[in-house]
């Protein structure tokens, strides 16, 4: 009798271990699958709203990454000396879709940013509205999300009210 109780003993034993050895990849498996997420951040999380910044100058460097893609462009000062700003803007898949593609960010090509600056003011770090071309396009480059202003320049706004219709005049 003794041997029946010690084996069933030992598979006890052995399914509390499969459990949480189950239970510990579950957890794992969560982690890993929500990572991406703790690196996104809103828009106002990170950027000032109430500080809009107009860049213009050359592309120094582009970073076609996901979740956002990086133009760096060099911006002189009025005082003559130069200064690198990374602007942030919206997925590359965004971004092909609105008419941006790398070859249209080319390093060299001159262009003009309006967008907003990032909340801490030492940092030369932008949200991207619109980017202008040389040739006079002017693109939406996808800063958008909780926080970012409505100011008509993101395709995907909801309409503003014209005041007019149901009554209105």
């Amino acid at each position: 009798m003794p041997k029946k109780q010690s084996s069933r003993a030992t598979r006890v034993a052995g399914e509390v271990v499969m459990m949480r050895i189950k239970l510990l990849l579950s957890a794992a498996g969560l982690l890993i699958a929500t990572a991406p997420v703790w690196g996104h951040h809103a828009f106002g999380g990170e950027f000032d709203p109430n500080k809009p910044v107009l860049l213009k100058g050359p592309v120094t460097k582009v970073e076609w990454v996901n979740p956002h893609a990086w133009i760096h462009v060099e911006v002189t000062k009025p005082d003559g000396t130069k200064e690198e700003w990374m602007v942030e803007g919206g997925t590359p898949n965004t971004l092909l879709r609105r008419g941006i593609t790398r070859e249209s960010l080319k390093v060299g090509t001159v262009l003009v940013i309006d967008g907003y600056q990032a909340r801490d003011h030492t940092l030369l770090r932008a949200n991207g509205r619109n980017v202008t071309y040389p040739d006079g396009r002017k693109l939406f480059l996808g800063s958008s999300g909780t926080g970012a202003p409505t100011d008509g320049a993101d395709p995907t706004d909801a309409a503003k009210p014209t005041g007019r219709g149901r009554g209105g005049r």
